[in-house]
């Protein structure tokens, strides 16, 4: 990496979007949330990695190019240098049996025994062969809590073994859309360019009113999406043998002045978490275009594959509007760095 030096006497976000337009990665990049938020900052991204072949044909539509297919079958040498890795990678558990047992002999794991035979592992992998200035990830909010906290003490701990400043916290989209989405982003600074932590802040949801779900409907939805009478009975019925027992399982008849529960990749089965109730007939499920304004992307992006895979790609997708949000203070702590170091991290 080259650093490339600059002299001034007072800099903004503008002048270093101006100045240096930084690179990225997008890996399990699912539709792209990640591409639309950091290419709105200035970025350019470099490498895309997608393993679903309908994620696929959307990410061409967007963006114009196919991403690469399975991570685990690139090797970390193809990838270009960048600035930002951004990924949504999956939750998965680890195995750790072997390595109390290894500790007790006195022998090192490291992060390779600990996560081998996942996905994480390859994010890992790549992270340490080619050391990008700052990590951008996003997970589910159980992240922390799944696999009885193993999976999150494995993922921090292997990221801080990388030599990388770990910052996360849990965000609700809903400032920024009306849907409660409730998901952990975690951004990391590697130390050996940051010698300090980084006065890295998250962003805080807008100070306005909640975005309600009546401004992302449409005006006529096909009557197709109009649940049938038998569909209808069902959701009804299993909701009150739950009610019965005390659970608190159901469909979500939605307000329309309010945010609506998190859209699930599920959606396309019944739609139930987010229905639409409709005066003299029976509610309705939300159109593939009502998924995608309630997600925060634009009307001017084609919706190129079926219902069910368009209900899928969404209920999956990170919002791109809190990806830019917490992107712009990443863009802030390093123009604060080209401030006070007079050069630039960025890889040209």
């Amino acid at each position: 990496m080259r650093l490339i030096q600059y002299s001034f006497s007072t800099f903004s976000n503008r002048d270093y979007e101006k100045i240096n337009s930084f690179k990225f990665i997008d890996v399990f990049a699912g539709i792209g949330g990640f591409h639309i938020a950091l290419e709105k900052l200035g970025g350019k991204c470099v490498f895309s990695s997608e393993w679903d072949k309908y994620s696929q044909k959307t990410y061409r539509e967007w963006f114009g190019e196919i991403p690469h297919g399975d991570i685990r079958k690139i090797k970390p040498s193809e990838i270009p240098d960048h600035d930002i890795l951004a990924a949504g990678f999956p939750c998965q558990p680890f195995s750790i049996a072997g390595v109390s047992k290894k500790k007790s002999l006195g022998h090192a794991h490291g992060f390779k025994d600990v996560t081998q035979g996942t996905l994480f592992f390859s994010l890992a992998t790549i992270i340490e062969m080619k050391r990008p200035p700052v990590l951008f990830l996003e997970n589910v909010k159980n992240l922390q809590s799944h696999d009885k906290g193993r999976t999150w003490k494995v993922i921090h701990e292997t990221l801080e073994s990388l030599d990388y400043w770990v910052f996360h916290k849990v965000i609700d989209a809903a400032g920024w859309v009306p849907q409660h989405r409730e998901r952990v982003y975690i951004v990391g600074f590697d130390k050996k360019l940051f010698p300090t932590k980084p006065a890295f802040e998250f962003p805080t949801p807008p100070e306005k009113k909640r975005p309600g779900l009546v401004n992302i409907l449409e005006s006529s939805p096909d009557t197709r999406y109009t649940l049938t009478d038998h569909l209808w009975n069902y959701l009804q019925e299993y909701a009150e043998r739950h009610r019965a027992k005390g659970n608190g399982f159901g469909f979500g008849l939605a307000d329309l002045q309010r945010v609506t529960r998190t859209l699930s990749a599920r959606y396309y089965k019944d739609g139930s978490e987010i229905l639409i109730p409709q005066n003299g007939r029976n509610p309705r499920r939300l159109t593939p275009r009502e998924c995608a304004r309630l997600m925060g992307f634009g009307d001017h992006l084609p919706i190129v594959v079926s219902d069910t895979q368009a209900y899928r790609q969404f209920g999956n997708a990170v919002v791109p509007k809190v990806v830019e949000a917490v992107g712009s203070q990443i863009v802030k702590v390093l123009s604060w760095h080209l401030a006070a170091n007079g050069k630039c991290l960025l890889k040209q």
